[in-house]
């Protein structure tokens, strides 16, 4: 019987390079673009830590789908706006709070939601057809925040978005762009960032004692009735209220404003897309779906997830020792030409004509294993139910450059995206 080969170590950039990467002030996805040349694990050594980038497919299923217990999370570096919800916690909390909430997020769980979902793109297809008329210009990106966020407010209160707390809630984006991908775990707040944090309890709090005064049925609802259970954990209701809210948000609203940019770019793949049938069918139904599914490929929700070597494991032929931080990066696994044909193009036809079906690990953009994102359905069908509601509408054009992708706790375009919009049939 053959014998696994010896591991070796792990390549690793050399120390001059990290240098100029941090005297230049560059972002960090340029250095772990360099340390991926080196091969699907590489090292970065960087002085507060040491840490292994995972790009390889099998290495990927490997950390997030086999081993969870090898590779876990540790402190979250949005603990200090998060608390102790589904996202930041481990071990047995954990366990309990996703027995409580997988029903919510099923297909089926989902289905209950899409009435609220067309609601919320009906409210963002007013607004679009009153600029259509008024040929007053607007910012596409922050239409997809409101309605990203309109519908997880419906989905978790039951009440339509109003004004307020839209204002309001946009201090949670802006305490997710100050947090850096790569930063310390400290669980504190930046002094600069207390009155955004103001205005997200003050929201949080607000719903919640409405919640408690109606119980109208809701993801909040089912929260309340959670936390009467001997075994709650903490403040589980504000704790992943915030965290429905949040991780809702701005993952898509980020998502759709990638799409809007990839179809201005690409008009023949809207148009593509709105031929494979009419309203409706499955046809189009699965086009809109490849639409989004490149769209993830290229800029998935989460772009680097971090997880810790609980003890020494060999990955990839490699050895990684115990304490090492593991930068697992689907941006870069995405992007590999090894993996995909023409990776850097925006072509949704890869999943359907006939699907391509990558393999384990090399596509993942809601992450892999049980600390998946638990809202990915929920997501998928959201903006799913907005494309389906404006790209046979409405036609839109920007009127400043295309912004350049930010790389933080997620990827998004950094900026707005001003733009015209025209309806395509006004009678409709």
């Amino acid at each position: 019987m053959a014998t696994a080969p010896p591991a070796t170590a792990v390549p690793e950039l050399p120390q001059a390079v990290v240098a100029r990467w941090r005297a230049a002030g560059a972002p960090l996805v340029d250095l772990l673009t360099r340390a991926h040349r080196l091969g699907p694990v590489s090292g970065v050594p960087l002085a507060d830590r040491p840490m292994v980038l995972v790009t390889d497919p099998a290495a990927v299923h490997h950390v997030l789908a086999l081993h969870p217990d090898r590779y876990v999370k540790r402190a979250h570096r949005m603990r200090h706006l998060l608390g102790d919800g589904i996202i930041t916690v481990d071990g047995t909390p954990w366990r309990r709070q996703r027995r409580l909430l997988q029903p919510q997020f099923t297909v089926q769980g989902v289905h209950r939601y899409e009435r609220l979902m067309r609601d919320a793109a009906a409210h963002t297809a007013r607004a679009w057809a009153d600029s259509a008329r008024t040929g007053r210009p607007r910012d596409l990106a922050a239409d997809m925040r409101r309605f990203s966020l309109d519908v997880i407010w419906r989905a978790t209160t039951g009440q339509a978005l109003d004004d307020t707390t839209h204002r309001q809630f946009l201090a949670a984006g802006r305490i997710v762009a100050a947090t850096a991908a790569l930063g310390p775990s400290t669980g504190t707040t930046a002094p600069d960032l207390a009155d955004d944090h103001a205005d997200v309890e003050a929201v949080t709090a607000r719903a919640i004692a409405a919640a408690r005064a109606t119980r109208t049925p809701s993801l909040l609802d089912a929260l309340l009735d959670a936390a009467q259970l001997p075994d709650s954990d903490g403040d589980l209701v504000r704790d992943n209220f915030v965290t429905f809210l949040v991780a809702g948000y701005e993952t898509t609203a980020a998502t759709l404003s990638w799409l809007l940019l990839l179809l201005h770019d690409n008009p023949d793949r809207r148009a593509w897309a709105l031929a494979r049938g009419p309203a409706g069918s499955p046809a189009r139904t699965a086009a809109i779906r490849a639409l989004i599914g490149e769209t993830l490929r290229l800029y998935p929700t989460a772009w680097l997830l971090l997880r810790q070597a609980a003890r020494d494991d060999v990955l990839a032929g490699h050895r990684v020792e115990a304490g090492t931080t593991v930068a697992v990066c689907p941006h870069l696994t995405h992007r590999d030409p090894r993996l995909w044909a023409d990776p850097g193009l925006f072509r949704p036809q890869r999943f359907v004509d006939p699907p391509q079906r990558p393999a384990l690990g090399a596509y993942y953009p809601f992450g892999l294993g049980p600390r998946a994102c638990l809202g990915a359905q929920f997501g998928l069908r959201e903006m799913a139910v907005l494309a389906e509601t404006l790209l046979p509408a409405f036609d839109f054009a920007l009127t400043t450059a295309p912004p350049e992708p930010v790389f933080d706790l997620t990827v998004r375009p950094d900026g707005p995206l001003v733009a015209t919009v025209t309806a395509r049939n006004p009678r409709g």
